[in-house]
Parts: structure tokens; sequence; C-alpha cells
């Protein structure tokens, strides 16, 4: 029984999860949070963005835990040191360059300096890249620029919006990077309740004790999930936090 799980380490994603549409974390969100650190329960951010995106919200709740970036490509421990990192090839950063030029495709790349949108630097070897990301709205030119990637055999694939490719080192993800923290901290998965909207969220939401998809989710995280909360508009974070984690 899914009820009987003791949750002892929430996973939150936080673009269409844990933030509203302004990117801002609402009070109901921020009072389930700090109710539930006040449990013992650890609270991690669980997130496609960078530290430099992620770290002043995890301040803003006053979280002192791990932290799972760039879909697992980097974990940061409590003192924000870093704790592993895999980085994407630099030759595989041009091709998928090309790649994008080639489909008229918008673009943007994070290593572990910066964020690029649209733009590169101009000598991509003196940096370690850890993402790339297509914004292609035309789904035909998409399934093509997947159909490549695909290909290659060497990369993860997801998303964090229906309309984007999100592509990692293969077999990097948010999931593998929870299964680091929780080996860190002496917890299964199974005591994981892992809360997303997007398929950058779906090995984590499978893979953790509770997984719980957002009002607004994409439908194929809704189908893998065990319980769907309300929308990222709605508090369903705190509403997922209070049902599986809060209630007596």
């Amino acid at each position: 029984m899914k009820e009987d799980i003791i949750i002892k380490l929430i996973a939150l994603d936080m673009d269409g999860t844990l933030l509203n549409n302004q990117h801002e974390i609402s009070d109901g969100n921020r009072q389930a949070i700090k109710e539930a650190q006040e449990k013992g329960v650890h609270v991690v951010l669980s997130t496609g963005r960078s530290l430099q995106n992620c770290r002043p919200h995890a301040d803003e709740l006053g979280l002192a835990s791990y932290l799972v970036t760039v879909n697992g490509s980097e974990i940061w421990d409590e003192k924000c040191e870093l704790v592993e990192r895999n980085l994407l090839k630099t030759d595989h950063i041009e091709w998928m360059l090309e790649l994008a030029k080639q489909h008229n495709a918008t673009f943007w790349a994070i290593n572990t300096e910066r964020n690029w949108h649209n733009e590169i630097p101009e000598d991509l070897h003196n940096v370690d890249w850890l993402k790339f990301g297509f914004n292609v709205h035309d789904d035909a030119t998409r399934e093509l620029i997947l159909h490549e990637l695909k290909a290659k055999g060497e990369f993860e694939l997801t998303n964090s919006m229906p309309h984007n490719i999100e592509v990692n080192p293969i077999g990097i993800s948010k999931a593998k990077g929870l299964q680091l923290v929780c080996d860190r901290l002496g917890i299964e998965m199974k005591n994981v309740m892992a809360v997303g909207d997007s398929l950058n969220d779906l090995a984590m939401i499978m893979e953790a004790g509770i997984g719980v998809a957002m009002g607004n989710a994409q439908e194929t995280l809704k189908k893998a999930a065990d319980w769907v909360t309300a929308t990222n508009e709605e508090d369903g974070v705190a509403q997922a936090i209070r049902k599986w984690v809060l209630s007596e």
C-alpha cells in the first residue's frame, strides 16, 4: 500500500512544478515545505536548471540539503560543494550546434560556468559542457532531430516542455542523481516522493516510492505516476506534501 510508505525525502522539480507561471514559489508551497523540513524530511530540488539558476530558490526556502541540477549532470551537497559532475563531449556539442542550424532550431546550452542561449563561445574546448537543448515548435522537425540524436546512441533525451529536447550524457537522469543522494543519506528510493511535470522527471517519478505528476504535467508523466496532484498554479506541490508526507 502506497499509503504505508514513510517519506524521508521529497524531490521537487522546479519549472512547472514548484514554481508557478511567474517563476515564483507560492506561500502554500513554502509553508508545506517548511512543515516537512520540521518533521525531519529532506527536501531536494531536482531540476534541469544549473546551480546558478537553482540555488537562489533553495536559499529562499532555507534548504540545507543536496541539489540535483542540470537533470542529474551535477550533484551538490549540503554545503553546496560538488559531489559529482557528468560532461557532454565537446565534439558532440559541435555536432548538435550544426544539427540546430541545419533544422533552423533555436538552442541553449549549459556549461560549468554559465547558460548560453542561441549563442556559444568561440572556443568550445575551453569549457566543460553539461547539457544541450533544442527549441522546436514544429512537430515534424522535432521528430527529425530526435531521430538523429537517438541514432548516435550516446545521449539521454528528455524534455522540460513539449516543444523542446534536452540532451544529457547517456545514463544521466534526475533518478540517478537522487539515487546517489539517497545512498549518501542512508535512504532507500522507496522512501522518496518525487514530483514533476515533464519527461526529464519521468525516471525519478517511476523509481521513487511515490511518484507524483502535476495537474499540468505531460500525459506520459500522468500515466506513469502513482498520483496526480493539482497544477503549479494551484499549489500542487503543497497538496502532494500534505497528502503523502504530513497527513497523520
